[in-house]
């Protein structure tokens, strides 16, 4: 009979780790240990599986056959007990601070019959097996956001792997070309005249369509509770980027900045990072890069002078932007960044969007 003395064992795993770990050693099938502990082939299973708790009688049996202690088996068992436990408290404790409820209202998850079912649902809506795994995952991202968190906003990193996971989820449905980073760059010009489109059911196809050519998938998902976001840029493989917006503002100057602010990226920093943009966000070089990126595009270098020379006056703004090609809400979005307009002045040339329920 082999001794166990000097065995470390893991007690995240099921003691019945450790039995079959033994009677392979030994030699033994289910059947006969089942026979010599006296006891069902069915319940034997169960105490591989971790399902049958080990009790003082089993344990006793347990020393008898496999040559351990009555104390270890019992030692074994309780803190494998304990490692649920506090698994399923922490489990608990991330499940909690998912926006369970918006997910299920915005349909990225569906309705459940019973609580006890919500775990598996949102398991399964990010792809993973464990708690644990979603941890590996989305390590990263709980540091971005954790790092850059202030105290003027709410924004908790399971509600971003939330909107950053459906964002993939809808990005798989849309047919890309390959990855080309000259091409996209090339194609903003032309994205900008849909600025100048009213309705996001008209324009939002288009702008997919258009960057989808170049290897981009542009997914609109609206920001649950808890999460602050406005845009993020990744790579999904080497052949496509994921450009995704939140509309969280809801106007179109806001819109259309955070669009080409996320190109910006792309086109600047396109070495598979994650960019994620915020109410928080750090103004670090590369954010300052993008921001210059996106203004670039939207007032073109040649007409900034004359954009900043602008009476504040409605119809001049109008006037101006259809000169340059966009709405009339980019220019006034511009001049305001630029401190030639208050943020309280010509707001009215901003459209204003709300979400269809």
């Amino acid at each position: 009979m082999n001794s166990t003395n000097g065995f470390i064992p893991d007690w995240s795993s099921a003691p019945g780790d450790t039995i079959a770990d033994i009677l392979k050693d030994l030699h033994l099938s289910i059947e006969e240990f089942a026979e010599r502990i006296g006891q069902t082939a069915d319940y034997t299973r169960e105490l591989l599986d971790g399902h049958a708790t080990i009790t003082i009688a089993v344990a006793r049996r347990l020393e008898r056959v496999l040559g351990a202690s009555v104390a270890f088996w019992m030692s074994r068992d309780y803190q494998y007990r304990e490692d649920i436990r506090r698994r399923a408290i922490t489990d608990q404790e991330w499940l909690d601070q998912l926006p369970v409820s918006d997910m299920i209202n915005f349909g990225w998850v569906r309705p459940t019959p019973h609580p006890s079912e919500e775990m598996p649902a949102c398991l399964k809506f990010f792809g993973v097996p464990t708690v644990a795994a979603w941890r590996q995952a989305y390590g990263k991202l709980h540091e971005i956001v954790a790092f850059r968190k202030s105290p003027s906003f709410d924004s908790r990193p399971a509600s971003v792997a939330a909107w950053l996971r459906q964002g993939e989820i809808e990005a798989e449905a849309i047919e890309c070309g390959p990855w080309d980073r000259l091409r996209f760059e090339s194609s903003l010009s032309s994205v900008r005249s849909l600025t100048r489109v009213k309705e996001p059911r008209h324009f939002i196809p288009k702008l997919q369509e258009m960057c989808a050519a170049n290897g981009v998938a542009v997914s609109v998902v609206r920001a649950p509770n808890g999460c602050r976001e406005s845009g993020a840029t990744r790579f999904l493989s080497s052949g496509q980027a994921l450009l995704l917006l939140s509309f969280r503002h809801l106007s179109d100057e806001q819109f259309w900045f955070s669009f080409f602010h996320e190109a910006g990226h792309l086109v600047l920093h396109g070495d598979k990072r994650l960019f994620l943009e915020g109410a928080d966000t750090l103004l670090t070089t590369e954010e300052q890069e993008a921001n210059d990126f996106a203004a670039r595009i939207l007032v073109p270098p040649e007409f900034e002078q004359a954009m900043l020379r602008l009476p504040i006056e409605g119809r001049a703004v109008i006037k101006f932007a259809r000169k340059v090609g966009v709405c009339p809400g980019v220019v006034v979005g511009q001049l305001q960044h630029h401190g030639k307009l208050n943020y309280q002045q010509l707001n009215s040339l901003k459209r204003r969007y709300s979400w269809e329920e």
